[in-house]
């Protein structure tokens, strides 16, 4: 199926893609993080849309840790916009094992397949590269995310990493790909006439 259909937003935040000269993934997060090791929670809103006290309740559960010094690092602040992006279309308990299944304990980076931030420019990368392109479908997707992998990124440590990874990222982009189908069809619905009374 192709709606012909394209993300204007920065996956996971607010902000406009145009706002950031079109950057997403690592692009983006470079510039979010120039100089700087962490940004603040009041920071963390107003990119990421998601207000404090689900930030909180994602905490409290064990999908993000705890800040050191109140900043959020990059990789906390990508886990936070990963989960944000995927939270339209799937249950946070999926997206927590999800994250738990690539990356093992959040915080605890000696059994993670690899760092959040480049998860998150995988994604970013992958979806963008299935936008606008009719032709995908669940083989040529499994085929595209293994190109987009780089063996160097994952620790070898890690038994399976590239099966494991590719798995989830089957999961993680098909969903992405939903909650883009899904804002578009939002936006149809509101240009109705009447819809803003219901």
């Amino acid at each position: 199926m192709y709606f012909a259909i394209n993300d204007d937003k920065v996956p996971g935040t607010i902000v406009y893609r145009r706002d950031m000269d079109g950057s997403t993934g690592l692009e983006f997060l470079g510039k979010i993080f120039f100089l700087k090791d962490g940004i603040l929670l009041s920071q963390l809103r107003r990119i990421s849309g998601v207000d404090g006290s689900t930030l909180q309740n994602w905490v409290k559960r064990g999908w993000i840790p705890n800040t050191t010094n109140k900043l959020y690092s990059m990789d906390m602040f990508a886990r936070i916009i990963i989960i944000n992006m995927l939270r339209d279309t799937m249950q946070l308990s999926k997206i927590s094992f999800l994250l738990s299944y690539i990356n093992g304990t959040p915080g605890d980076k000696t059994d993670d397949i690899i760092p959040e931030s480049k998860l998150y420019d995988y994604i970013c990368k992958i979806t963008d590269s299935m936008l606008g392109d009719e032709s995908y479908n669940g083989e040529r997707l499994r085929s595209l995310i293994e190109s987009k992998i780089e063996q160097g990124d994952l620790n070898p440590a890690i038994p399976d990493a590239k099966e494991r990874l590719v798995s989830a990222l089957e999961v993680i982009v098909t969903s992405r790909y939903a909650a883009i189908i899904k804002a578009h069809s939002d936006e149809l619905f509101d240009k109705l006439p009447g819809s803003d009374q219901r």
